[in-house]
């Protein structure tokens, strides 16, 4: 892409034996946020490890703003923001203090560090709190106030990695609508999620990974069409009932297991019949059955559903643990 802020092209890491990222490829645009998704350690955190200047790439190339991971790491540094999954401010400063220190750590005179951290206060609807110690703040305004340290020299990248973890639906909203608006001042972002409604509220491209590679990528409404015109939902609560349910549905199609129910693409009523007829011919009676548009849950499940651990196929997408750290 011209326009691409972040570009990626066969990026590769290796731990001994082990590739953790093998020949990824994709770009993110000013004004655009591209959401990574994949399993716990398909290699998300190492990606974006490497992104960050972190670790070193052993193969492949990545310029941020222009600037080459390996040749300039010192430029990729200055040209991104980044904000993790746990709030990076002291908890015993108020709002404006973190932001005023972070400003001056950065090289802005005290004036500047001054206005900029009222800038930013009131960007991020913080200036009634302001003159509060971090420790008084929910999670969701402690959040806030990371994504703001970030900005306080302004970045044309924004990485965002799991930025709403912990945090209660309204909070989740709140830094949601601060994500968009920096996205619409044209900001280039890519945010790693492990809720795929974010990923679906946020994204405007998406990047699925796993074991290293890139499976999928496309818009929201591109993945689902993947999976099919429809998504059949049959709710097993007896968990043996269901394994065997599960073994018998998958030597016709695609099964992808959920806490209490099983997930199959169908297409029409015959693809319905289909999985009825080989439930009741099971002698397996369902506890409910449900058909409806595939979500972003249902894609993920379908894309991952050949390589995931069968202990993994039992969580719901959007609330596994967090990816393990390499």
């Amino acid at each position: 892409m011209s326009d691409a802020v972040i570009s990626i092209e066969r990026l590769c890491k290796r731990f001994g034996p082990t590739t953790a990222v093998d020949d990824v490829s994709f770009s993110v645009a000013a004004g655009s946020v591209v959401g990574l998704l994949g399993p716990n350690g398909a290699g998300k955190t190492t990606l974006i490890n490497c992104l960050t200047t972190l670790l070193t790439p052993d193969g492949g190339t990545a310029t941020v703003a222009g600037r080459d991971l390996r040749a300039d790491p010192h430029g990729v540094r200055a040209s991104l923001a980044v904000t993790g999954q746990f709030a990076a401010v002291d908890e015993t400063l108020t709002g404006r203090e973190n932001l005023v220190f972070f400003a001056r750590l950065l090289g802005l005179s005290k004036p500047r560090a001054a206005a900029r951290a009222g800038e930013l206060l009131d960007r991020f609807g913080l200036a009634e709190s302001a003159d509060r110690p971090v420790g008084q703040y929910s999670g969701g305004m402690r959040r806030k106030l990371d994504l703001a340290v970030g900005l306080v020299v302004p970045r044309p990248v924004l990485i965002l990695d799991e930025p709403t973890t912990g945090l209660d639906p309204r909070s989740r909203e709140t830094l949601w609508e601060a994500v968009r608006a920096l996205a619409a001042d044209g900001m280039a972002i890519l945010l790693t999620t492990q809720y795929l409604d974010e990923a679906d509220a946020l994204a405007d491209r998406i990047v699925v990974i796993d074991h290293g590679r890139v499976i999928a990528q496309g818009t929201a409404r591109e993945l689902k069409q993947q999976t099919g015109g429809s998504v059949c939902e049959v709710v097993l609560a007896d968990a043996a009932v269901r394994a065997r349910a599960a073994e018998l549905l998958a030597a016709s199609t695609t099964v992808s297991v959920r806490e209490d129910s099983l997930v199959v693409p169908v297409s029409g009523t015959d693809d319905l019949g289909g999985v009825l007829a080989v439930l009741k011919g099971g002698g397996i009676r369902a506890d409910d059955v449900a058909v409806h548009p595939p979500t972003l849950n249902d894609v993920f499940f379908a894309l991952t559903a050949d390589h995931a651990h069968p202990a993994d196929r039992a969580h719901p997408a959007g609330h596994s643990a967090p990816e393990a750290r390499a």
